[in-house]
């Protein structure tokens, strides 16, 4: 009875530490680790020992007997990572390799970070940071709530996902770690500013701007982006009110990442499934008068060139009405004579499956279309449709049009930028030319990888900060630790504090009403009502706190 990866995995790489017969990878000193779709357990070393399933953070793995048939694939998945081999193979009671942690040398007072952004690259640089005696991390957050991306970023219907949030409450609650949420960096407080109150200045702030597509029309009413659309069904304050208009029966979506895949399988969903889901009730009231019946997904190049994901692909074909135009179905066919990548070949093996899209629409559906590219964006007003070139040339006439062709990072004052790449320039996450100012997660790789991506890519940023401030590179802060607590306060009265979330999170769980995870608050003012209603520690407790600072 192997365990199985599925597609909810995250790539946090937990589980491969907590293997002891090294049987899942590629593991995170791998060189495959990083590009990594998924993580694998190889079935014939697996010995059903379990401490895989407590590792995860997602929860994506089970024993194969105990899987859904919606998952039944990934049990061929797993095992085809591996080569063919018979037998059992035996265990080696070597447990995976582990990244120790770097070596703080000890100067006299703590080791003090700031760490701007909360998603999943800052909370593991936290957790990397405060793995030693003698740290403390100040974590800033322009919104009222943390986690970033997998807050606002992952699919509703992806909660399985979500559940890493879990893992970075856990870490959140570590002893010296003090979360500033509702500030910005920025606005509130300054580069030079935080560079003043600390050793080091680690941003990891992910890369939050849509890369537009330039061609007529895309300023028209109906268009818009796939990612300002999961953030408006996510519940984001600031896409809250996007105008998101489904009284159109067709929605085209440019590029066919898993992003697009995720927007295209929401629009098609049975409103009362999402229901279920923390979707923010503004999203599921339009979804519910929703006329859409088909989301085509539109790619430029060929099947074999898909940017989706083998595990996304999955989840899409086993939950949505998913069908190809007989051209496609022609090419998927041509693509498999030529192709030898495993990944490749079993991509393409689940498209040849795919139903016709000449069939009648009897439920809403997605069309993957492929080699066509847009030409302009049709309409007067507002979108009617839009006009393709290549061999799929034609018009298709649409309500919507969304464009997903990947992220960009934005420029933060005062730090270099290299706007070709949208990632600030740095060397293993040291900031050129910056002193004391380090990047992690996608600011520094540019929008690549998965959630767990972010824990490797964190990890080499804090080897490099600790090092520079164990050879003395680092200057001591100006202040004392108390002065930033009545900087930021003075600055913005209307900060978060760990307590002013947990407040947040409880009440959002309450407004589930235990048939939902959560009911989204979507706007400021009711977030900070609710931090509001967190109690305060006892006296003891503050004056202890104050001691401490």
């Amino acid at each position: 009875m192997p365990h199985v990866v599925t597609q909810s995995c995250c790539s946090d790489g937990s589980c491969v530490y907590a293997c002891p017969v090294n049987c899942i990878h590629p593991s995170p000193d791998e060189p495959g680790f990083a590009t990594a779709e998924m993580l694998y357990i190889d079935p014939l070393a697996c010995v059903d020992c379990g401490a895989c399933v407590s590792a995860c953070p997602v929860g994506a793995i089970s024993p194969d007997t105990k899987l859904t048939d919606n998952q039944l694939p990934f049990i061929e998945l797993n095992a085809a990572f591996y080569p063919k081999r018979e037998g059992r193979i035996p265990p080696t009671s070597k447990l995976a390799p582990v990244i120790e942690a770097p070596r703080i040398e000890p100067r006299k007072g703590p080791l003090t970070v700031a760490i701007v952004g909360s998603g999943p690259a800052a909370m593991y640089a936290a957790d990397e940071l405060l793995t030693q005696r003698g740290v403390r991390v100040n974590m800033f957050e322009k919104l009222p709530t943390p986690y970033g991306l997998v807050r606002a970023g992952v699919a509703p219907d992806h909660q399985s996902t979500k559940r890493v949030t879990k893992l970075f409450d856990r870490m959140a609650e570590q002893n010296g770690l003090t979360l500033y949420l509702n500030v910005e960096v920025g606005k509130h407080i300054s580069h030079a500013d935080l560079l003043e109150h600390h050793h080091a200045v680690l941003y990891a702030v992910g890369a939050p701007n849509d890369r537009r597509l330039d061609i007529e029309g895309m300023n028209l009413p109906g268009t818009g982006t796939a990612t300002e659309v999961v953030a408006w069904f996510n519940g984001h304050p600031d896409f809250t009110d996007l105008a998101v208009d489904l009284s159109g029966e067709r929605v085209v979506i440019i590029g066919n990442g898993n992003v697009a895949l995720d927007v295209a399988r929401i629009l098609t969903s049975d409103p009362d499934q999402l229901a279920r889901t923390d979707i923010a009730d503004h999203a599921l009231r339009a979804l519910r008068s929703s006329r859409v019946q088909e989301v085509v997904i539109a790619a430029r190049r060929g099947p074999q060139f898909s940017a989706f994901t083998l595990p996304e692909l999955i989840g899409l074909t086993t939950t949505c009405d998913v069908v190809l135009d007989a051209a496609d179905h022609q090419q998927v066919i041509v693509d498999l004579a030529g192709v030898t990548d495993p990944l490749t070949r079993n991509k393409l093996e689940i498209l040849a499956k795919l139903g016709d899209a000449s069939a009648p629409i009897t439920r809403p559906r997605i069309r993957l279309a492929y080699n066509v590219t847009p030409h302009r964006v049709l309409g007067d007003q507002r979108v009617t449709g839009i006009e393709f070139t290549g061999s799929g040339a034609g018009v298709l006439e649409a309500g919507m049009v969304l464009t997903s062709i990947g992220y960009r990072g934005k420029a933060i004052a005062d730090l270099p930028f290299d706007e070709r790449a949208g990632v600030v320039p740095n060397d293993g996450g040291r900031v050129v030319d910056s002193p004391g100012t380090y990047v992690a997660g996608w600011i520094k790789r540019g929008p690549t990888g998965f959630i767990g991506s972010n824990k490797s890519c964190a990890a080499e940023t804090v080897h490099r900060l600790v090092e520079d401030y164990n050879r003395g590179r680092l200057g001591d802060p100006d202040h004392r630790p108390a002065a930033l607590d009545k900087l930021v306060r003075g600055r913005q009265p209307a900060v978060v504090d760990a307590a002013g979330w947990r407040a947040i999170d409880a009440a959002e769980i309450a407004r589930g009403g235990g048939v939902r995870p959560r009911g989204k608050f979507t706007q400021v003012p009711d977030m900070l009502a609710a931090a509001a209603t967190a109690p305060r520690p006892p006296l003891g407790k503050r004056l202890l706190a104050g001691l401490r600072h």
